[in-house]
């Protein structure tokens, strides 16, 4: 199992194939992608790889993550992720990783945090019909209705479905196609719409209920190795 890749998503455009059909693509932006620190069964008792997206003012990260950041002997990075790897997986601290890392026609897991839409009922919330338009039903029509039994049990069960929070979670659409690599601008671009809004920070992976793609290098493809 090797290391995933954390990426900023810019938005989404379209591909033309050779054909003028047209793919929708997300855009992944790999901002100088760096390896920030590697956990060993050793130390912390798993195989882990800590990677950093994005140079940050020092001035702005705080007096822990400098001295992390010092040990390592790399930049301040704005963001973090974590991936567990194999042991023969691991990567040294200060490694860059490329946008090659994945590969035309590789199935990966994406995960972000999605939009957050505030307050929302059940009609948009949960899909539900809402009540009749006639029959009675009078300014409640997009209410939810009963939401509960009669005297036994008494009380609303946990996790009914209701009106609430909706959005703002974290969610992984799974079995995405890579469309395009783009080294040279450390940009990978997905087939189809991944979860959060533009600017958001996104994980990508490979896919976990599909075999690594045959080309994909292992343990990982390295700006050097890339060049």
């Amino acid at each position: 199992m090797r290391t995933g890749l954390i990426a900023k998503k810019l938005g989404m455009t379209r591909l033309f194939k050779e054909d003028g059909t047209h793919v929708p693509v997300t855009v992944l932006h790999l901002d100088n992608v760096e390896v920030v620190d590697a956990c060993t069964n050793e130390r912390d008792g798993y195989t882990a790889i800590q990677l950093g997206l994005g140079d940050a003012k020092v001035k702005n990260v705080t007096k822990a993550n400098r001295g992390h950041f010092a040990r390592a002997k790399v930049e301040p990075k704005k963001h973090l992720a974590e991936f567990r790897v194999s042991e023969d997986a691991l990567l040294e601290a200060g490694t860059k990783l490329s946008a090659a890392h994945f590969v035309v026609g590789q199935k990966v897991d994406v995960t972000g945090q999605s939009k957050g839409k505030g307050f929302a009922g059940v009609m948009k919330r949960h899909n539900f019909a809402g009540l009749e338009a006639s029959h009675g039903v009078s300014i409640s029509h997009r209410s939810h209705g009963s939401t509960g039994q009669r005297q036994d049990p008494g009380k609303v069960f946990k996790g009914k479905k209701m009106a609430g929070h909706m959005g703002d979670e974290r969610v992984t659409t799974l079995n995405l196609e890579i469309a395009a690599v783009d080294e040279e601008r450390n940009l990978i671009m997905v087939r189809g719409a991944i979860p959060g809004a533009k600017n958001g920070l996104v994980l990508i992976r490979d896919a976990i209920k599909k075999a690594r793609h045959a080309d994909a290098p292992y343990p990982a493809a390295t700006v050097a190795a890339a060049g």
